[in-house]
């Protein structure tokens, strides 16, 4: 354990039980539509950044 003095009231549970609990919420909410950040704050350095993501071939 990372922290000696942490108590907690519950065992912690494993990557394959986690994902198998968020599947299960997935499923039962359906397919959630997050938007896409429109990218209208973006500094001129982060423009470039993904420009140049682009050129590659790349996909942001």
């Amino acid at each position: 354990m990372a922290f000696k003095t942490l108590k907690t009231e519950r065992e912690p549970i494993s990557m394959e039980a986690l994902g198998q609990q968020l599947a299960a919420r997935k499923a039962e909410l359906g397919g959630v539509e997050v938007p896409r950040n429109s990218g209208a704050n973006r500094t001129a350095s982060k423009r470039a950044l993904l420009a140049e993501i682009a050129k590659l071939g790349g996909e942001w």
